[in-house]
C-alpha cells in the first residue's frame, strides 16, 4: 500500500486507504478480495513509523533488488553518484527568535545568576528543525539531500540522506559501501566529488576513477581534462534521468514527512517504487536480447 501510494504521485495514507478500497486493480495487486478489510491511514503510517525507527529502509531496497538481480537486469559495470534536494515545506517563516534563559532564582545582577543565563532559539511551531537552508540556483532551499549511487541502468542501489546543508561529496565512500561496489567498476560522478582523498579511497580499492576533474585556481584544466569530463557528463545522465523521473512520475521532490530518518524513509520508498516501475520494461528488453 505504501508502494501504491508512491506509484499514484505520492498519495496521502487517507487517499490510499480509499484507492484500496474503490480500485479494482489495486486491490488485485494487493492481494484483496471484496469481502477483505483494508488496512487504514492510521495503520499505513504505524507501519511506516515502525519501519523507520527499525532501520529497515535499506534491507528493504537490497532485497527488492536482489529479487530483481534474480532476472540479471542490473547492470554493474558503472555506476553513478550525484545528489538531489528533496523540498520540506516546514520551513521557518520569519527569522529567528531568541530569548535569554535565567534558570536560577537569585536575581540578575549577582555575578552567580549570570554565569547561568543563556541565549538559545525559539523553535517556531510546525518547522521541521533538522532540516537546513541551502543556495540552489541562487535560490535559497529548506529541506534535505537524497545522495543516490545508480547502476548503468539508472536503478538505485543505495541512498543517503543528509540535511541539505551537506556537501554532495561527503557520503561518497559511505554509499558505495552501503551498495557493495566491487573493485573494477568505474565510479561517474561530477566535479563536486572531485578531491585527492576520494581518488585515493577508490584506488585503494580497486575502483576505477570516473570523477570528474576540477579546475583549480591558476591551473587551468587541459584540452585532455575538458574532453574526459565531456565523455564523463554523457555517461553519467542516468543518475539525473533518475531524480527526474522521481520527481515527473511521484512528485518526489515535496517532502511529507519530518525529520532526518523520515525523509530517508520516503528516499528509500521513492527508490524502491522507480526501480519496480522500471522492471517491466527492462526485463522485457533483457528477454529479447536473450532470446536473439
Amino acid at each position: 500500500m505504501l508502494l501504491i501510494g508512491i506509484w499514484n504521485g505520492g498519495l496521502s495514507d487517507e487517499s490510499v486507504e480509499d484507492m484500496a478500497n474503490s480500485n479494482l486493480h489495486v486491490m488485485r495487486f494487493l492481494g484483496l478480495s471484496l469481502e477483505d478489510e483494508v488496512p487504514d491511514h492510521s495503520v499505513l503510517s504505524r507501519f511506516r513509523t515502525r519501519l523507520t525507527a527499525a532501520n529497515a529502509w535499506d534491507g528493504l531496497l537490497a532485497q527488492a533488488n536482489a529479487q530483481i538481480q534474480v532476472h540479471d537486469i542490473m547492470v554493474r559495470q558503472g555506476c553513478h553518484v550525484d545528489a538531489s534536494i528533496t523540498q520540506s515545506p516546514r520551513k521557518p517563516r520569519t527569522k529567528p527568535a531568541y530569548e535569554v534563559v535565567n534558570d536560577r532564582e537569585e536575581r540578575d545582577d549577582e555575578a552567580d545568576a549570570q554565569t547561568a543565563i543563556q541565549v538559545i532559539e525559539v523553535v517556531q511551531p510546525g518547522v521541521d528543525t533538522e532540516a537546513r537552508w541551502v543556495r540552489k540556483g541562487g535560490q535559497p532551499v529548506f529541506g534535505y539531500k537524497q545522495h543516490t549511487v545508480v547502476d548503468s541502468n539508472g536503478l538505485v542501489l543505495a541512498v543517503a540522506t543528509t540535511a541539505a546543508n551537506c556537501h554532495d561529496s561527503k557520503p561518497l565512500l559511505n554509499l558505495l559501501d552501503k551498495a557493495h561496489i566491487q573493485p573494477g567498476i568505474r565510479v561517474h560522478a561530477d566535479k563536486a566529488y572531485s578531491s585527492q582523498k576520494h581518488r585515493a579511497a577508490l584506488k585503494s580499492r580497486g575502483i576505477k576513477n570516473g570523477i570528474q576533474d576540477k579546475a583549480a585556481k591558476n591551473n587551468p584544466l587541459t584540452q585532455r581534462q575538458l574532453q574526459r569530463n565531456r565523455l564523463i557528463t554523457k555517461a553519467r545522465y542516468v543518475v539525473e534521468r533518475t531524480f527526474g523521473s522521481q520527481a515527473r512520475w511521484f512528485n518526489g521532490k515535496i517532502l511529507r514527512y519530518r525529520g532526518l530518518a523520515k525523509a530517508h524513509a520516503w528516499h528509500m520508498l521513492l527508490a524502491m517504487a522507480y526501480n519496480l516501475k522500471r522492471l517491466p520494461k527492462l526485463f522485457a528488453g533483457h528477454r529479447m536480447i536473450t532470446q536473439t
